[in-house]
């Protein structure tokens, strides 16, 4: 096995990031993303924008701001505009906002630090909520998030994808988008994503990855219902070949490997 040759003095060794924002007629949320990103302590190499069929002034406002890169996806749906955003990305990690979502300064490096100080693959953060009242705020934090977290974990064996707020692998992307159900528009992405990570792949969840979100899916309950109605439908694509007891043993059995294999190093 070849050794890569030491980095030379002044030479630039950080991971390289891509961000990835799906977005479709969300013109002053996107404004806002945008500013985040370009007020970041660590810059994004490259920021690649999806105007996902937009009537709005998205594309225009996205094609304004310095250092991002518009590319269409017409066909409607975020399976299908994320995954444009992926396979379109030329770096090591693939960074993935949503159109309403808000960066704190340090989110990249915050990113950057993580892939390498816990040698994962994915990264998956959380939200705090803005616009709507407390308890709309409440409800989005503790009864979607949290409850996303405390339920699907056991079930993954990992902790699940929060599409606003995760990044990724650019290989762990290539390896798995070929069955990833891009072509779905009634699922959920992060969660589709979540259930094609393969045995060996490691998700660090960062709780201290932080960043804000719209509170409006939960100002009624048709928005929150269509919400939830997409998790039933996204399981039944992958059952039962996903079902946990098909999933843990896998993941425990590439955990013993992973270990056996460092010892014999």
């Amino acid at each position: 096995m070849s050794v890569p040759d030491a980095a030379l003095p002044g030479e630039d060794t950080r991971t390289t990031i891509s961000v990835v924002i799906p977005c479709r007629d969300d013109a002053p949320f996107l404004a806002r993303c945008l500013r985040a990103l370009t007020a970041q302590t660590r810059p994004a190499d490259e920021i690649i924008v999806v105007d996902n069929g937009s009537s709005d002034d998205s594309g225009r406002i996205a094609a304004a701001a310095a250092g991002a890169t518009v590319i269409s996806e017409p066909v409607i749906g975020i399976p299908r505009a994320a995954a444009a955003g992926y396979d379109a990305a030329r770096h090591e990690v693939i960074a993935r906002l949503d159109a309403d979502s808000v960066p704190g300064q340090d989110w990249l490096a915050r990113i950057e630090r993580g892939m390498a100080s816990h040698d994962v693959d994915f990264i998956t953060g959380t939200a705090h909520f803005y616009g709507g009242n407390p308890a709309i705020r409440w409800i989005g934090r503790h009864l979607y998030i949290g409850a996303m977290y405390v339920v699907l974990t056991p079930l993954l064996g990992h902790a699940p994808l929060f599409g606003s707020n995760m990044a990724m692998r650019a290989t762990a992307w290539h390896e798995l988008s070929a069955g990833f159900h891009r072509s779905e528009d009634r699922i959920h992405d992060d969660l589709d994503l979540s259930l094609h990570i393969r045995p060996g792949m490691r998700v660090l969840h960062d709780t201290d990855l932080v960043v804000l979100v719209s509170a409006r899916p939960f100002e009624n309950w048709r928005s929150l219902r269509r919400r939830l109605d997409r998790v039933l439908p996204t399981m039944r694509l992958h059952w039962p070949q996903e079902a946990p007891w098909h999933r843990l043993p896998a993941r425990r059995r590439a955990r013993k490997a992973d270990v056996h294999s460092s010892i014999r190093e």
